[in-house]
């Protein structure tokens, strides 16, 4: 497929309508079989269904909490999972629309191949890492962006250094805003600053209106949802905020996620009547974050903690990850029984 000439791939109306209006993302964890190291595909599409049906705007499949992994030559399940949730979805008559977006890793030439698949099974997006690529100068960074744009559109990611990242600057977003197959940015907005950089860029950009922003910060979901930014630019008031999620957080207790973002836009849209009411259960949020994505070993057990809290839902039966060491910290599911006692009661005694 030709590359260099970075020819815009739109998106289906609906699907931009939907992407804009802010909705509910959840990062699609994988399923496997007892014992084994593949697929559980029942399993997997049941997990995707279990999102449809609580409402969710769409699904975000081969990223973190999918486990990288799945990329391994050990394993070879990047292609395989991307499938089974695309069939799945494809399967299901909805009346509604639904984001499809695969997470895009590597390299250049990965990223490309990884767009590829993409693409071949219908995904709208790909969510490009910038992760894993200290190596490149932001020239080199923008360029391979404008390679994937001409193979899939794109949900870039600013995976800032508090969480393994590193610090892009506002140049970088500025141009990057500019890129014409651009059209949301995953924020994992931790550091303010950073976060600043990204926003200011997108209001100073002529595409400002054709970017929608996503929060992907875990433990401050509720307010990265209400705060406004505004920005003076050439003499006019510009506003932007995150419209929706693309959370690992939003993986477990979809529906109550639903809830919460409608919620938040009606508190917006009724002159933030009721804040403190929603600034409360933001608190209660990363108070459940903090023990589901194991804060205290510094996020060693968060995957295995979404896991957790699927199967106290129903959801899942085996929860397994692809490496031995992907388990619950000590402590942890004494932490996460606690959280359910308080906020999920239905699930404490799971």
């Amino acid at each position: 497929m030709e590359t260099t000439k970075y020819k815009k791939i739109g998106l289906p109306a609906e699907i931009a309508g939907l992407l804009y209006s802010g909705t509910v993302i959840p990062a699609h964890p994988l399923v496997l079989k007892k014992d084994s190291k593949q697929i559980d595909e029942p399993g997997q599409r049941a997990l995707t269904r279990y999102y449809i049906n609580s409402g969710a705007g769409g699904v975000a499949v081969g990223v973190h909490t999918t486990q990288f992994e799945i990329r391994d030559e050990t394993f070879q399940l990047l292609e395989p999972v991307l499938k089974t949730v695309a069939e799945e979805i494809d399967s299901i008559p909805l009346e509604r629309p639904f984001l499809k977006v695969a997470g895009i890793c590597g390299e250049t030439k990965q990223a490309i191949a990884e767009a590829e698949t993409a693409w071949k099974y219908g995904y709208h997006l790909g969510l490009l890492s910038m992760g894993g690529l200290s190596h490149y100068s932001e020239d080199a960074l923008l360029e391979r962006v404008k390679e994937v744009t001409a193979v899939i559109p794109v949900f870039g990611f600013y995976l800032q250094p508090a969480v393994g990242g590193r610090v892009l600057s506002y140049e970088f977003w500025k141009k990057f805003a500019e890129i014409p197959g651009v059209y949301a940015i995953k924020i994992a907005a931790f550091n303010r600053y950073h976060t600043i950089d990204v926003v200011q860029a997108v209001c100073n950009s002529s595409r400002r209106d054709e970017i929608a922003l996503y929060t992907g910060n875990d433990d401050n979901i509720v307010a990265d949802l209400l705060t406004p930014y505004r920005f003076t630019v050439n003499g006019k008031i510009i506003e932007k905020t995150f419209v929706g999620g693309l959370l690992g957080h939003w993986a477990f207790c979809t529906a109550h996620a639903v809830n919460t973002l409608k919620e938040v836009k009606h508190c917006i849209n009724n002159g933030f009547a009721g804040i403190d009411d929603m600034l409360a259960k933001g608190i209660e949020v990363t108070d459940t974050n903090a023990a589901v994505f194991d804060v205290e070993h510094h996020f060693h057990g968060c995957i295995a903690g979404i896991h957790e809290m699927l199967r106290r839902e129903g959801v899942m039966q085996y929860t397994g990850c692809l490496l031995a060491k992907e388990v619950l910290s000590p402590g942890q599911l004494s932490k996460i029984k606690a959280v359910c006692e308080k906020y999920f009661p239905e699930l404490g005694s799971k």
